[in-house]
């Protein structure tokens, strides 16, 4: 390139003295956690914690009657058992983050060893982006990428795409104060490391490298993690000390009130007190462990899990397994405008060029084509892609689908002279020898309208000027970039010599519209909103979630995108709209105020986003933001859920908790559906779990009150909690995701995972369970069963030994009882009949595993499981009457529909 001026740069002394007091232009990388440092802190969750206290409490009792009252090696299977479901609960929400880790692949996000054309001695040559030091002067030509920040020494038609720090992908840039855009986010004649140079070029003089440019900023700034809880976790704690306290609290009354008993029914002595004591607390700590849900930390890592994988048919790679569920509790999104709610591609809105006659169609196609910087790379042909400047490439676009070769027509002709566009003049002209009209020299203009206006003596199509304007001013109202086309035909006998520069001269010569252009015709040109982003907008609103823009573009185009997405309402005042410097003066008193009612932030700087995400954490929203700019990186790191965009940049994939694949606004409804049905789903388990828990402490309190033993062993409760655990588990997290979810209202972060209506039905179902089992339990001790018809004729004997028959026939009810509350539980909050099985055949197999499994372990499990098999009539007399359970269930649900 040429230059108008003279540097020399820096000498190798100064570069070395820059680089060491600056430092390098390298931005650091964020600190790698170690994997197992990873791996442990899945132990920080509260339930695996009281499950871990609740394993060394049953290795004590274990060792206790191992040794102590020298039982069998069958008393080590509850604290492995507890051990297992630890470590699978841990160990599967380790694996498939690190596999999401793995396939969430990040590019570095710069390439350190890109070369850089500087001045360095006086003489040009080219040094790689590591080695950029401060007051280097750097070339910047078309396609290049700045490789820090500085101030322009000299910008020619210099046309910078800041898309990734402000989301604006246009920005004009100079050197003379005159043309500085007041209202851009950042200074005119400044350029940002990271920012690409779409057109022109320039020279400018570092001033930050590394860390300290704002691209640096940024990338520290969202690395910062600011350990905001999710409301999985915070529910989840609630729930933990509930079982918690609960179950110490009953195990102090069963202490209380075996002491008290140990005194009004033994002759006090020392020796048997303190075997009594004991033994006491031996029954209190059991206690403890029946109650705590081994399963449920299973349950929530098994529902994440599988909601991660679904998901990802869904366009949304989950990278956090937590990020699935908080989705679901979403009250606002922070979305950036362009990308995600726009298609991040300039196209004709519409064009207005007169094409009357074979003569006016060839004058609008060549002029677009050949009067144009802008070209399309058309490896594919079905999804074109524009090099060059946005605005042009959208024309060029235009042309492709009309199935003209803007290639074809620019080979055809002979350019005499190009005028290329300026702040000054507001257009740009060429003058070709016309391949489409042979034998005619034709001078295209195209520009804004207002300037062309006074060059032209004529308008194609008896049109208007006042007809024009007003258009134009209708396209502008809607945020949409305006151009005007004219044409020239210069006669053979021209008094100008057509050679370069002669464009300037008849420009020149037009004087009051006199032997001017033809005026052509206007174009309107907009970055087109996605297809499915309003009804996906609608859906969100719809859902209880409020969805606020965050861009760096104009208010007028903000607004205007907002209209036509749904965000931005004819109801709606000034106040809803706020520029990033207005932003930034707010105090957070004044922010607070105002921040329910912001809809969109314009001008946004990349810092701003990161502040309104803290400001609506702090009146307790639940907030995801979505993002693919750097200039994101910051709020995506910040947020209760960060989504960035496939297309997106890496720092901004880095610091995000799901990737959208698709880039489509209407994927993150289906992932806030997946997260409400997936809090179902958890409720659902709980409501099952809490339920068993519920009957078995109550047995295990009354036996303990009574001095009975408890009728199941060790194996059997091992069983039980296989199946009320792992494989409820299993049934429950796979249930398929309901749209009807996105029909309610985000659920209250501080309101209790464990709802009134779940709370009646745990105590409700639970206490119903205990009464029948200890009625049965009664039946059995005091009068011989042989079968369930023993039942029918039942009298009273007197106190007598439980059979392996009889204890066998309790074992399978208790089972049976909450293998068709399952169900039930499977119901919730549906508003549907437990039978409805679409999409639930992972149901269905574990349903059927659950009572085979159940049949083999009573008919063939002989001594292990302390059970001799049953005839046909008692199993066909348990499922029957234990499925009142279900029938009931079913009743009373559609008594509710109705």
């Amino acid at each position: 390139m040429e230059l108008k001026k003279i540097y020399t740069g820096l000498n190798a002394q100064e570069v070395a003295e820059n680089r060491k007091k600056y430092g390098e232009n390298l931005l650091t990388p964020p600190a790698q956690t170690p994997l197992w440092k990873r791996f442990i802190t899945k132990f920080k969750d509260p339930l695996i914690i009281i499950l871990l206290v609740a394993g060394v409490l049953s290795i004590a009792i274990s060792f206790y009657e191992y040794h102590g009252l020298h039982e069998g090696t069958e008393v080590f299977f509850e604290p492995v058992g507890i051990f297992i479901a630890i470590l699978l609960a841990t160990g599967m929400a380790f694996f498939f983050e690190e596999k999401a880790n793995r396939a969430f692949a990040i590019l570095n996000q710069v390439d350190d060893d890109e070369p850089v054309e500087v001045i360095r001695d006086g003489n040009p040559k080219k040094i790689a982006k590591r080695d950029i030091v401060v007051d280097d002067i750097v070339l910047l030509n078309t396609g290049a990428e700045a490789p820090a920040d500085g101030k322009l020494l000299e910008a020619i038609s210099l046309h910078i795409d800041e898309s990734t720090l402000t989301g604006e992908p246009i920005c004009h840039k100079s050197t003379h104060e005159e043309d500085f855009d007041k209202d851009a986010t950042f200074p005119s004649d400044y350029v940002l490391r990271g920012t690409k140079v779409m057109e022109g070029h320039g020279v400018f003089r570092v001033e930050k490298v590394g860390d300290n440019t704002e691209n640096g900023k940024v990338f520290v700034a969202s690395q910062i993690d600011n350990s905001v809880k999710t409301p999985l976790t915070e529910q989840l704690e609630r729930l933990g000390n509930l079982i918690t306290w609960s179950s110490y609290t009953i195990a102090v009354i069963i202490l209380i009130a075996r002491i008290a008993m140990f005194f009004l029914s033994y002759d006090f002595t020392w020796v048997h007190f303190l075997q009594y004591l004991l033994d006491s607390i031996m029954i209190c700590v059991t206690l403890i462990v029946v109650a705590v849900p081994e399963g449920l930390p299973m349950a929530v890592t098994l529902s994440l899990a599988y909601s991660m994988r679904r998901m990802l048919k869904t366009n949304n790679l989950v990278r956090k397994m937590h990020a699935c569920e908080t989705m679901g509790a979403t009250t606002v999104i922070c979305t950036d405008k362009t990308g995600t709610l726009t298609q991040n591609q300039m196209r004709v809105y519409k064009i207005e060029v007169d094409c009357s006659s074979e003569e006016h169609k060839a004058l609008a196609k060549e002029g677009i084509a050949v009067n144009s910087t802008a070209s399309l790379d058309l490896s594919d042909a079905q999804h074109p892609t524009v090099l060059g400047n946005p605005t042009e490439g959208a024309l060029l676009l235009w042309l492709h689908e009309k199935g003209y070769d803007y290639r074809q027509l620019r080979a055809d002709v002979e350019i005499i002279d190009e005028l290329p566009f300026s702040t000054e003049r507001k257009c740009m002209g060429t003058l070709v020898r016309s391949g489409l009209l042979p034998g005619k020299t034709i001078l295209y203009v195209k520009g804004a309208t207002d300037i062309i206006r006074y060059y032209c003596s004529d308008i194609m199509g008896n049109r208007s000027w006042d007809d024009i304007t007003a258009q134009l001013l209708k396209w502008q109202n809607q945020a949409m970039r305006t151009l005007g086309f004219a044409y020239m035909i210069i006669p053979d006998s021209s008094e100008f010599k057509l050679h370069e520069g002669v464009i300037s001269q008849i420009l020149d010569s037009i004087k009051d519209g006199n032997n001017g252009l033809t005026f052509q015709g206007i174009v309107a040109i907009a970055d087109p909103v996605r297809k499915e982003v309003p009804d996906a907008v609608r859906e969100c609103l719809d859902a209880g979630i409020d969805v606020k823009i965050v861009t760096g573009d104009t208010p007028g185009t903000a607004k205007e995108i907002g209209r036509q997405v749904g965000i931005w309402t004819e109801k709606d005042c000034d106040r809803c709209v706020i520029t990033g410097p207005e932003f930034e003066a707010l105090s957070d008193k004044e922010l607070s105020e105002r921040v329910n009612s912001l809809k969109i932030i314009a001008r946004a700087r990349p810092m701003d986003k990161k502040r309104l995400v803290e400001a609506l954490q702090a009146k307790h929203h639940v907030v995801a933001v979505t993002g693919d700019g750097t200039n994101d990186a910051p709020a995506l790191k910040a947020a209760h859920v960060g989504l960035s965009m496939g297309d997106g940049t890496s720092v901004a994939k880095e610091a995000s908790d799901i990737t959208i694949i698709d880039n489509s606004f209407s994927s993150i409804g289906r992932a806030v559906m997946w997260g409400r049905s997936l809090y179902q789903n958890i409720q659902r388990f709980i409501l099952f779990q809490m339920t068993v828990n519920v009957a078995a402490c109550l047995i295990v309190l009354v036996g303990a009150l009574l001095g009975t033993q408890s009728p199941l062993t060790v194996t059997q409760m091992l069983w039980v909690n296989l199946i009320m655990d792992t494989f409820a588990a299993m049934a429950l997290a796979s249930l398929p995701p309901s749209e009807a979810v996105m029909q309610n209202k985000p659920h209250d972060r501080k309101e209790f995972i464990i709802n009134p209506s779940m709370s009646r039905q745990i105590i409700g179902v639970g206490g119903l369970f205990f009464i029948l089992l200890l009625g049965l339990l009664y039946m059995l001790e005091y009068a011989p069963i042989n079968s369930m018809t023993d039942l029918l004729t039942w009298y009273p004997t007197g106190p007598r030994e439980l059979t392996n028959h009889e204890l066998s026939i309790f074992f399978t009810v208790f089972v049976m009882l909450q293998f068709w509350n399952m169900f039930n539980a499977r119901a919730f909050a549906t508003g549907k009949s437990t039978f409805h099985f679409k999409g639930c055949k992972g149901f269905g197999i574990i349903v059927l595993v659950i009572f085979i499994g159940q049949i083999i372990i009573v008919q063939f499990g002989g001594k292990m499981f302390n059970v001799t098999p049953l005839c046909l009539t008692d199993w066909i007399a348990i499922i029957v009457v234990t499925s009142l359970v279900l029938w009931v269930g079913e009743l009373l649900r559609l008594i509710n529909r109705k």
